[in-house]
């Protein structure tokens, strides 16, 4: 009996897996570990939202199986929200399904749109469904720069004049996973062009919408006049109101990828629970206080974080947006790579970060934290880190202590 499936092999070890193998062996001895590894938000969804689950959960009537586009109430709000939001105008019939967070959908749209031998441009780094949801599909993958600068469209430009066959489908992703860059709308208005030009479908993930703390919101490509002509973009309630557990995202745009993946999804799934589809309603249409909040709450993680770890010796840029750092190694320990200084950081200080290479080669020479803890414990982790960055002869600067 063959074993060797053609999936399967296409997927090379997840590293990331095995931090967080070590963690849940540090933990059930019975270690405290502080995890800044996972974006697992640490905070509760608004009561009026788990009081709405519960409402039509006690409906006996609610425990059948749902619709798996989405139940029309859901679909309306989340077109309300693009047209409260962004200004822009969908149709909650042909331009908007519900998924199972946003990365079902990737992954299921990329099986709707992909063929074996297609070529996809992907960032890296990049939050590894962009990449890997296309490669279980058999596509082959070119990547693209993750920073928005020139060097990003100059990318294109090659991938479109030397890859045979041509470039079908373009993923993004801002403000970005894992590195938390972020783009302004001229960035989006040249990635249309460049894609109406070649005719490339426009995949892009805005998971971090609403996490944003320069004061200026982040834009969806969807605002660009064309947009939809092109693109679907992936957005989730998961940070916005800590419901990442509940597995409740949307894709919005083009109606043709819109049709595609709501074809793809009716083969595989009947939708979300019922209630927890109601209760998003609620969420997306009901007080809007909790966003806020937690935008000003990782604001405030955020510059502990920066200021604590600084401190013990460890210079961590401060993110835009996101609820992550993409934070380079300390200039002395860089020899030991992403994922032996992610294991030590565990073994020795206790604290569980993401190595980058996870995110593609790329990463190689950062870390992902995210700021999943409060502040106490933020603090807490950096006394830590510093313990062991002096342990390995690294002082409050950064340097090697000769």
């Amino acid at each position: 009996m063959n074993d060797d499936f053609y999936r399967i092999r296409r997927l090379p070890p997840y590293v990331i897996s095995e931090v967080n193998a070590m963690r849940a062996a540090a933990r059930a001895r019975g270690e405290d570990v502080i995890d800044l590894g996972m974006g697992n938000p640490d905070l509760p969804p608004p009561p009026h939202v788990i009081a709405k689950l519960a409402e039509v959960a006690a409906n006996p009537g609610s425990h059948g199986y749902s619709a798996s586009k989405g139940i029309p109430g859901l679909r309306k709000a989340q077109a309300g929200y693009y047209k409260r939001r962004f200004g822009v105008d969908v149709d909650p019939e042909t331009e908007v399904v519900v998924t199972l967070g946003s990365k079902e959908g990737l992954a299921n749209l990329a099986q709707a749109i992909t063929a074996p031998g297609d070529v996809v441009l992907a960032p890296n780094p990049s939050y590894p469904i962009h990449t890997f949801g296309f490669i279980i599909a058999g596509a082959t993958i070119r990547s693209i720069p993750t920073t928005p600068d020139e060097r990003f469209f100059e990318s294109l430009e090659r991938a479109v004049k030397f890859t045979v066959p041509k470039p079908s489908v373009m993923v993004i992703g801002y403000p970005s996973n894992p590195t938390a860059e972020v783009v302004d709308l001229k960035f989006y208005e040249r990635v249309v062009a460049f894609a109406k030009e070649h005719k490339i479908w426009v995949l892009s993930d805005l998971a971090y919408s609403e996490l944003y703390y320069d004061d200026q919101p982040t834009p969806s490509i969807l605002q660009v006049p064309g947009g939809k002509d092109v693109a679907v973009e992936f957005t989730s309630l998961s940070k916005t109101y800590s419901m990442a557990g509940w597995r409740i995202g949307f894709a919005v745009g083009n109606p043709v990828l819109i049709a595609a993946l709501t074809r793809v999804k009716s083969y595989l799934d009947y939708g979300a629970f019922t209630p927890i589809q109601a209760a998003a309603v609620a969420a997306i249409n009901g007080p809007q206080d909790i966003v806020e909040q937690n935008r000003q709450l990782y604001k405030r993680r955020r510059d502990v974080m920066v200021e604590s770890f600084g401190r013990a010796g460890w210079t961590i840029p401060s993110p835009r947006a996101s609820m992550f750092a993409w934070a380079p190694l300390p200039p002395a320990l860089a020899h030991l790579g992403s994922l032996e200084f992610s294991k030590q950081l565990l073994t020795h200080a206790g604290v569980a970060v993401a190595p980058g290479v996870g995110y593609g080669e790329e990463g190689e020479g950062f870390v992902r934290i995210a700021m999943v803890e409060n502040e106490q414990r933020i603090r807490q982790a950096a006394r830590q880190i510093k313990r062991y960055l002096q342990s390995m002869g690294v002082n409050a600067v950064g340097a090697t202590v000769s």
